[in-house]
């Protein structure tokens, strides 16, 4: 079932986007070669508690950390560890969610670590594209059809290729809602997006190929070849002027 939102709850959520952009930022600040993984998710619960916020992800299902910390090959779901060391020429994937008066937000950002190859740049800025690209879609009368083909259409059109195992959501009071928001697709097909939606989309890029892996852990998920991996997400409501992604602090007001 699709739960729509009422202008008082999307403006909950979009408090809840606040507090997730500042722990991005915090993140992103602290980001160097020679900053564990552990480090990063300190930085983030360090915003959550300033905010009298709640970690979205912290016990969710069991998962023992604020933030979802990836490297390199690991898609998503990473686990923050002392032991994870970035190195000069990583790609670090953040994912993190807060609640704030029982409504989530999530987002998830790419970044790289000192240097990188001019490939993994292109596979950066060509995910975050493709995010944009699906937002670009995000209105009401289209289907979510129009926003996993605008997504794929970027990505392939790079000679990259797009996740199917792993998918964005709809979000609210719960994390993980209906409806899923594939990152392909067919135009014009799909469900109906309307005003009052609140959906997470995350385009989850590789260099290689869509297949995946799930670690021992239970929670990191890997490429299947072991091929490079970047992933961007936003919380985006559904107006009747179009999207309003409430986890970009760029996008304090709705559409009008």
């Amino acid at each position: 079932m699709i739960i729509t939102k009422n202008d008082r709850e999307i403006a909950t959520m979009r408090r809840a986007g606040e507090v997730v952009a500042e722990m991005k930022a915090a993140v992103r600040a602290a980001l160097r070669p020679g900053v564990s993984t552990a480090d990063l998710d300190k930085a983030a619960a360090q915003v959550v508690e300033a905010r009298g916020a709640t970690a979205s992800f912290l016990g969710y299902r069991g998962f023992p950390a604020t933030i979802c910390a990836s490297i390199n090959d690991e898609i998503v779901h990473g686990i923050p560890s002392p032991d994870r060391i970035l190195q000069d020429g990583d790609l670090f994937k953040g994912d993190f969610g807060a609640i704030v008066d029982g409504f989530h937000a999530d987002s998830a950002f790419t970044l790289p670590v000192g240097e990188v190859s001019d490939e993994l740049m292109k596979l950066i800025e060509t995910t975050e594209r493709a995010l944009w690209a699906g937002i670009a879609e995000v209105r009401p009368g289209n289907r979510m059809g129009d926003i996993g083909h605008a997504i794929q259409t970027v990505a392939e059109g790079a000679g990259f290729s797009v996740v199917r195992e792993y998918v964005g959501h709809g979000i609210g009071r719960a994390l993980h809602e209906d409806p899923p928001v594939p990152n392909y697709g067919t135009p014009g097909k799909g469900v109906a997006l309307k005003a009052g939606m609140v959906i997470a989309i995350e385009p989850m890029v590789n260099v290689g190929t869509y297949e995946t892996r799930l670690m021992p852990d239970k929670w990191t998920v890997k490429t299947a070849d072991g091929a490079m991996s970047a992933h961007f997400e936003h919380t985006i409501a559904i107006t009747e002027a179009g999207p309003w992604v409430l986890t970009d602090p760029d996008q304090p007001e709705p559409p009008r």
